[in-house]
């Protein structure tokens, strides 16, 4: 059978789709497949953090996002507990408040620019890999069988994925302890409240209370959010239905005046089950997003860190594709992006336990509370929920302040890799080896163009990687050390490299 696809990605949720227009834009020939026929346009997520959005913005699609936001906060929580995001080191210093389902819409909009075809009402339920790809057979509407070809197959498809499960890759870590619920509700005519604004959307309040947590959020139109987290969700299976008997406790419990439930639109249970893949990658298969870690929705972290390792992925995986990526090039995707998923496993555990009804949680809550009221403090927590604290590890020197870190607002339309260097300097003239996967932009102070301090001496250069992260930070006289971290990240040199020392000579770049 001939390969009918580079890439089959299981899964039209956000991970899925934005990993799907970064192949997309790569011009790999993808195709999404998706168990649902249609989109329900409800919402389990409903912000977007700062991270997510300098990625966005990377490609310049943060602007029609926002122009579908409900509204913009300036201020995260950790359990709760307030986060001060106008300290944070980016350009935007808020979450962005959008349902979920507005992200997937625009995603899917764009990626239709591609001509990447959504097969909907296709449920993967099988699939066998070989050394050349991977077979995914697919169970359509009406309920025939057939089976399509790809190089590579990606598991998107949640935190029940048939691609992991059948792949058998292990997924150790804890079982559910605290049973959860969210519904989207219409409150009586005379009782509606305004709708959302980053006034109307406080924090949640998550104080340690036998009786339960729950919380509203206005999300317009008449619709309200609500979180359960009670007596009455504890012991229930996860499929069973949320009842409305539940709806009106956790309304009584909201905080405010009293209100009345007119109707129930959307509801669902979840936990805080916490588990991670021991691996991101097998062979020709990749997970990435809920089906390859899944936690409580603490801090608002869920939807952004799989974007996030689509954004980490797409670019190393189109380069493979595309034969110039390095050797181990892709082993990058697991080795990066593992670390970060198991952080956030761990501070949403963390959340989690300061909201039990514990005398021991009441007292480590209030201890949290006194050190997150100090400036610094708060400023790491914040940066870590918001996610601009990740910084991958990179060869090279690892005290380089930017080195691993991302290069905030810097634009990649073109999913391609930047080299931040004045165009007199040995630096910039090595580089034209790799024109074709690298664009190059004069800038006689690169640090000063991202609002830091030159950590070099002499005039500074850097190398950015198409997901925006710094591959490695020097000087412009460096040429040997800019083609090394080129061949290392970018692969071989198309063309013969040849680069002017400071000697005045001429000289090969080794590799």
């Amino acid at each position: 059978m001939d390969t009918e696809f580079e890439v089959l990605i299981a899964g039209a949720g956000p991970t899925g789709l934005l990993l799907a227009n970064e192949l997309g834009l790569a011009g790999v020939r993808i195709a999404v497949v998706e168990r649902l026929p249609r989109r329900t346009g409800w919402s389990k997520a409903l912000n977007l953090q700062p991270r997510t959005a300098e990625v966005l913005h990377c490609r310049g699609w943060l602007e029609p996002v926002l122009d579908r936001a409900l509204t913009l906060l300036p201020a995260g929580h950790f359990a709760g507990l307030p986060l001060d995001y106008g300290a944070l080191d980016t350009a935007f210093p808020h979450q962005v408040g959008i349902p979920q389902a507005r992200v997937e819409e625009f995603l899917e909009d764009h990626l239709a620019g591609y001509g990447v075809p959504v097969l909907r009402g296709r449920e993967l339920t099988s699939f066998r890999q070989d050394g050349e790809g991977v077979t995914v057979t697919l169970r359509g509407p009406d309920d025939a069988e057939g089976t399509l070809r790809a190089r590579y197959l990606v598991g998107a498809d949640g935190g029940r994925s048939t691609v992991r499960r059948a792949l058998g890759m292990p997924f150790p870590g804890r079982d559910a302890r605290v049973g959860m619920a969210v519904a989207d509700i219409e409150l009586r005519d005379d009782e509606r409240e305004s709708g959302a604004s980053g006034d109307s959307w406080r924090l949640p309040d998550l104080s340690p209370d036998p009786a339960g947590s729950a919380f509203l959020l206005p999300l317009g139109d008449g619709v309200h959010r609500l979180f359960l987290g009670g007596p009455e969700q504890q012991g229930v299976d996860r499929d069973a239905p949320v009842t409305e008997d539940e709806v009106r406790t956790a309304l009584a419990r909201c905080p405010g005046p009293p209100r009345a439930l007119r109707a129930v639109r959307w509801a669902s249970r979840f936990t805080d089950v916490s588990r991670q893949v021991e691996r991101y990658v097998d062979g020709r298969v990749v997970l990435a997003g809920d089906a390859a870690h899944v936690h409580a929705p603490a801090g608002g972290q869920g939807l952004n860190l799989g974007m996030q390792d689509a954004f980490n992925l797409g670019w190393k995986l189109a380069a493979v594709l595309r034969g110039w990526a390095p050797d181990g090039l892709l082993a990058t995707y697991h080795a990066e992006r593992h670390p970060v998923g198991a952080r956030v496993l761990a501070n949403t555990r963390a959340q989690m336990a300061l909201t039990l009804p514990d005398p021991d949680a009441v007292a480590v809550r209030e201890l949290l509370a006194d050190l997150l009221a100090a400036p610094d403090a708060n400023r790491h927590v914040a940066a870590m929920i918001a996610g601009t604290d990740i910084r991958y590890p990179m060869p090279g020197a690892p005290d380089h302040p930017l080195l691993g870190a991302r290069a905030p607002g810097v634009r990649l339309d073109a999913g391609r890799g930047l080299l931040l260097a004045d165009a007199g300097t040995a630096v910039a003239v090595a580089a034209d080896g790799w024109r074709d996967r690298v664009d190059r932009s004069d800038a006689p102070d690169p640090y000063d163009r991202l609002g830091r301090t030159a950590a070099t001496e002499g005039t500074g250069a850097l190398l950015v990687r198409p997901d925006g992260h710094v591959c490695w930070a020097g000087r412009g006289a460096d040429a040997d050390d800019v083609c090394a971290a080129l061949t290392r990240w970018f692969g071989a040199p198309r063309t013969p490299v040849t680069h002017r020392g400071d000697s005045g000579r001429t000289a090969a770049p080794t590799s």
